[in-house]
């Protein structure tokens, strides 16, 4: 577009609507002069003084306005896009609080001046002016934002919050110029650090516990082939029995490494909680079906207390709950004598109390976890129960630690890797569900998970019935 078509700026358009009005002034006053109304000497110096002052004024109006920020001059549009900061800082994803306090002995007098969004989420701030300590209990952190306010230094803390899915937080503490009155004040914000200490934690963990499990088989496959390869070497006899047995301990060695890795996996995610929704009781028959092979070699039965399709319905990770039940039922196969029966129940509907709770009185029981839970939440319970030789009181705390094994017991011509119940506990963790058992010697022993029910089918769960396998 041509130059001389541009129309004038907003800067031309104020000075030229300001400096019009401000002529009327001298105009009027050199007028009186001119009909004698007005002494001719003094009303050119009044007409040239008022003029001037309006000059003045209409160049500063003209003029655009300082940034409020930098103190430099910015388009007047601008004035209208500052962005709202308060708003801004309200949606970011990390906690972020400004901290206020007056006087360094009365503990009780840092109050919250900010909290965004995530930070009032985290500690249920409810209002402004919340006291610091009633959100904030971590005493380094406390020390830190008091260095902060009275101390003017930086500091950085790491640490934990409490509960069944525990989160690791870098909180920094940072002084700031004082505010209105006497009042100091401090940023403090944090950075969740859970998912770097998980890693950290699981490649270690997996490091220690593969090295220290496959030690045992990766000796036996040495010593065997060593044999085959000396004296053993034109006997088909021994031949065949070490290829059979080195053949066991690969299957051994693969299904350990198998459950390492799904255990780390799991152990990875286990603060995101889970999308979806599982019906449990047709994800119980799938598993009873995938089963009924194993447990026919054995000559073992199943007896299926389930509620109709739909009677069940769990939020969660269909691939994961599916494991769980495996886990468990597998267990119940391996330790149940020929000919008994592996019972295989679900009750939805409960509150957590009546999920976590026993049945037998007689029978040594401990909940191996316990979920934080709201009073008006309702679980679906997934109960195995096998004819084994059950447990010992002493050995229930122990369970679900990783390849932890109970002396004197055999589970049959497949052995366990010891992890099956640390990966049920850790998914159960995930899904903000509990684990229980209780065992009778001799007699047997009960599994029983349970976990929150989708929030649709909790008011209108029928009550169990008895379904075919």
């Amino acid at each position: 577009m041509p130059l001389a078509n541009t129309p004038p700026d907003g800067s031309e358009r104020r000075w030229a609507s300001a400096f019009w009005p401000s002529m009327i002034g001298p105009g009027v006053i050199l007028g009186l002069g001119v009909v004698g109304l007005a002494q001719p000497g003094p009303a050119v110096v009044a007409a040239l003084a008022t003029g001037g002052a309006g000059w003045w004024f209409s160049r500063r109006v003209a003029a655009p306005p300082e940034s409020p920020v930098s103190g430099r001059l910015v388009p007047a549009a601008a004035v209208e896009e500052v962005p709202p900061f308060a708003a801004i800082l309200d949606r970011l994803p990390d906690p972020l609080m400004v901290i206020a306090a007056e006087e360094a002995d009365d503990l009780t007098g840092r109050r919250f001046l900010f909290a965004n969004a995530a930070a009032r989420e985290l500690f249920k701030i409810q209002h402004q002016g919340a006291l610091l300590v009633t959100a904030v209990r971590n005493p380094r952190v406390l020390e830190a934002v008091d260095e902060a306010l009275f101390g003017g230094v930086e500091g950085t803390v790491e640490f934990e919050t409490g509960g069944a899915q525990g989160r690791s937080w870098l909180a920094y503490a940072r002084p700031l110029e004082e505010g209105a009155g006497r009042s100091r004040l401090a940023l403090l914000a944090l950075r969740d650090e859970t998912d770097a200490r998980r890693s950290e934690r699981t490649r270690a963990d997996f490091l220690a516990n593969a090295s220290h499990e496959l030690r045992t088989p990766l000796a036996s496959l040495s010593g065997f082939i060593e044999t085959l390869r000396g004296h053993a070497k034109d006997d088909p006899g021994a031949r065949d029995r070490f290829l059979a047995i080195m053949l066991a301990q690969a299957e051994r060695m693969s299904r350990l490494i198998d459950d390492l890795m799904s255990l780390s996996r799991i152990e990875l995610n286990e603060h995101i909680a889970p999308l979806g929704r599982v019906d449990l009781a047709m994800a119980a028959i799938d598993v009873i079906d995938a089963l009924g092979p194993q447990a026919r070699d054995k000559a073992v039965g199943f007896d299926p207390v389930l509620p109709p399709r739909g009677g069940a319905v769990v939020d969660g990770d269909r691939d994961q709950i599916i494991q769980v039940i495996q886990n468990l039922i597998d267990n119940a196969i391996k330790y149940t004598p020929k000919g008994g029966v592996v019972r295989v129940e679900i009750f939805p509907g409960l509150a957590a109390e009546a999920a976590a709770a026993g049945r037998d009185p007689a029978a040594a029981r401990m909940s191996l976890l316990t979920p934080d839970h709201d009073p008006s939440e309702r679980y679906a319970v997934l109960r195995v129960t096998d004819r084994g030789p059950g447990l010992a009181r002493e050995h229930l705390p122990r369970l679900t630690e990783r390849f932890y094994r109970v002396e004197g017991q055999k589970s049959g011509e497949r052995s366990g890797t010891g992890l099956g119940l640390a990966i049920v506990k850790h998914i159960m963790n995930r899904h903000r569900g509990g684990l229980t058992v209780e065992s009778v010697q001799g007699e047997g022993a009960t599994f029983g998970v349970y976990l929150p029910m989708a929030k649709a089918g909790a008011e209108t769960a029928p009550p169990p019935a008895t379904a075919e396998a």
